[in-house]
């Protein structure tokens, strides 16, 4: 079984408290006016859809972090370079799980509010006016790019795994696998949103922000301690 193994189950659940927290601020906007634009049946094609876009975003940037962390250690032979990546790596981890919880300022990155600009927001307006509910995958595809704290947070942890790979394809593929499991753990919170189309019933999430900052914390506790043992 591969070393990376108790993260699938970390990153998965994290994506789920993650999701009822972040982002239904974030994104549950977005998705209630997409659910807005159809009616009936093709509301939950179109939110799948869009969801199976985000989530392959996530998954082929996860493979790419991944594939950055395994080339860390094919071009170096250095053991400390992999202990400093991956205790770095922890570090930041938890950083950014302090961040989310208003413990360490770091701008807006876990903001509720964001605005996208430039080429992210005209593909949004130019494939959400669209009726039918096929383009809301490449819309899933184009709004997995959003700046977001907690993606950030899963992409530095598939960076890290991928340092303890072998060989770069190992590196893409845990990489990749973590953040899909991220990604799946963030659809059900946004399927709800979007079915329900408002927002009311969800305005205090200040304890799922904690359980996910939590949750953070035992990623970065996990690269800290594994770096610790090389």
């Amino acid at each position: 079984m591969s070393s990376t193994s108790p993260l699938w189950l970390i990153l998965l659940v994290t994506g789920f408290t993650v999701g009822f927290g972040h982002c239904i601020g974030m994104c549950g906007p977005i998705v209630v006016s997409l659910s807005l634009n159809l009616k009936g049946e093709r509301v939950f094609l179109s939110q799948l859809l869009y969801n199976g876009g985000r989530v392959t975003t996530y998954t082929i940037l996860g493979g790419l972090m991944g594939l950055t962390g395994s080339f860390t250690i094919v071009a170096s032979n250095i053991a400390s370079l992999q202990k400093i990546v991956i205790i770095f790596a922890g570090i930041i981890i938890i950083i950014l799980a302090f961040s989310m919880i208003g413990w360490i300022p770091l701008g807006r990155i876990f903001s509720d509010d964001y605005n996208p600009k430039g080429i992210v927001a005209r593909g949004f307006k130019r494939l959400s006016g669209h009726r039918s509910p096929f383009a809301y995958y490449p819309l899933g595809l184009l709004l997995g790019l959003l700046p977001c704290g907690p993606v950030y947070t899963a992409l530095i942890a598939s960076a890290a795994a991928g340092t303890q790979s072998t060989h770069p394809v190992q590196g893409v593929l845990n990489g990749a696998a973590l953040m899909l499991l991220f990604g799946i753990g963030t659809v059900p919170a946004l399927l709800i949103v979007g079915k329900l189309a408002g927002l009311g019933w969800l305005k205090s999430r200040k304890i799922i922000y904690q359980i996910g900052a939590v949750l953070m914390v035992l990623v970065g506790i996990y690269f800290i301690i594994k770096g610790l043992r090389y």
